[in-house]
């Protein structure tokens, strides 16, 4: 049998596993074991079997990310994300709409500390969504703006995709950190006028400020503001790696939880239980997506689809914007993640070669699977608000979303167009 028959034998055994749920790392795994040994023989793909895993779980490089995970869950279980929706209701209660846009921001602090598009989604839709509906705001608006404020956890620093986006390219991932920061502002603000624009007059009234409440509200988010300042900036400053700043942030997030009386035996147990549950899936993920690379290299599959499309006279960024359909495609039928550590081995050799920069490529992929998070079919974060709120439909969320998907949009053309929106902060770096 030839590379190429075998290569595309293993897509279509990968895709008929997707179709019939089983779990995308051992998907990956299954194929990858199989197609190398469909090429090489079941010895040297067993030997492969036996010794990817062990290096993939002991690789210091990806212990950032059982950390961020801890972090998140840590942040979840102290209240940090209330304390951040009620400072940013004092401050922005006052305009009409004005709940809608404290949520965006405090989605945005949240993701700061959390990294989880889908831990994001989730918190503030039991802390928000209620407080929506008793103020009047229609449903579709309250969840749209939850599932498209959950995006946020992907892209604003710390992120666990763009940290396994680093690891997969062999990027920096404290370099990527804060190539994120000022697309992630570049959101938040084009979130809040999205709701002001799309939904301006179907918004209820805002609140009467009262300043010296706002004033107040504050001192209950200094948890959040010293964390990120700590890691993003000692990772900027170069006083850590993202590691090591990662290892600090869930000691100190637990640290802050049981100084203020958050966070007792229980609950520090149950967040460990959670972040490694958390940490073994991606880790699963993670083994699936190595042993399959091993099967795309030994068919030369990446060398072959680069050719191929770069064949096809398009010009970099004509075949930039094929590679960016067919990510929002497959955003329709896998998560992000999967997306993460499926695709970009494919793609990445084809942006090196038409002499884009990897971090700025980094920062609009995940921008990109972003838009998977909130449109159908998959939806990652509107099938979870639909699963705490089982009284609002599918539909009715996924309407809500659509003014954000349009900023999504408008964003990612701004961002290609503009690299240095991207690239500015990570050169003060160097």
């Amino acid at each position: 049998m030839s590379g190429d028959l075998i290569a595309i034998s293993g897509f279509a055994a990968l895709f008929a596993m997707m179709i019939l749920r089983v779990p995308i790392g051992i998907a990956m795994g299954l194929v990858g074991v199989g197609g190398f040994a469909a090429v090489t023989g079941w010895k040297p793909a067993l030997n492969l079997l036996a010794q990817s895993p062990i290096r993939t779980i002991t690789d210091f490089n990806l212990t950032l990310i059982p950390f961020f995970v801890l972090m998140g869950v840590l942040a979840t279980n102290s209240g940090m994300s209330r304390e951040l929706f009620r400072t940013g209701r004092y401050w922005f209660g006052f305009m009409r709409g004005g709940m809608a846009i404290s949520t965006v921001g405090a989605c945005a602090g949240f993701a700061a500390i959390c990294g989880s598009s889908v831990a994001t989604a989730a918190t503030m839709t039991k802390i928000a969504l209620p407080e929506m509906k008793q103020a009047g705001y229609p449903d579709d608006v309250s969840t749209g703006v939850i599932a498209a404020g959950g995006t946020l956890g992907i892209l604003i620093p710390p992120s666990v995709v763009l940290a396994v986006y680093g690891y997969i390219t062999e990027q920096d991932v404290g370099v990527l950190f804060i190539a994120g920061i000022v697309p992630g502002t570049i959101a938040i603000i084009m979130y809040m006028l999205a709701v002001r624009i799309a939904y301006g007059r179907r918004l209820p009234a805002g609140e009467r400020f009262r300043l010296g409440e706002a004033i107040r509200s504050l001192s209950g988010v200094w948890a959040v503001m010293l964390l990120f300042i700590l890691i993003i900036g000692s990772i900027y400053f170069g006083f850590t790696t993202a590691t090591e700043a990662a290892a600090v942030g869930s000691f100190l997030t637990a640290l802050i939880g049981i100084l203020r009386g958050r966070l007792n035996s229980r609950l520090l147990l149950d967040s460990l239980v959670e972040a490694l549950r958390t940490s073994v899936a991606i880790y699963t993920i993670l083994i699936g997506a190595i042993l399959f690379g091993y099967f795309l290299a030994i068919t030369q599959s990446p060398q072959k689809i680069t050719t191929w499309l770069v064949g096809l006279d398009l010009g970099a960024y004509g075949t930039l914007a094929l590679i960016l359909v067919f990510f929002v495609v497959m955003g329709c039928i896998l998560d992000a993640m999967a997306m993460i550590i499926l695709l970009v081995p494919i793609v990445y050799p084809i942006i090196i070669q038409l002499g884009f920069d990897p971090i700025w490529f980094g920062v609009i992929i995940v921008m990109t699977v972003e838009l998977g998070l909130i449109t159908p079919p998959v939806g990652m974060n509107v099938f979870v608000i639909n699963s705490i709120a089982r009284d609002i439909s599918l539909g009715t969320i996924f309407r809500g979303v659509l003014p954000f998907v349009g900023a999504d949009i408008l964003r990612l053309i701004l961002l290609v167009l503009f690299p240095a929106l991207v690239l500015w902060l990570p050169e003060t770096m160097r």
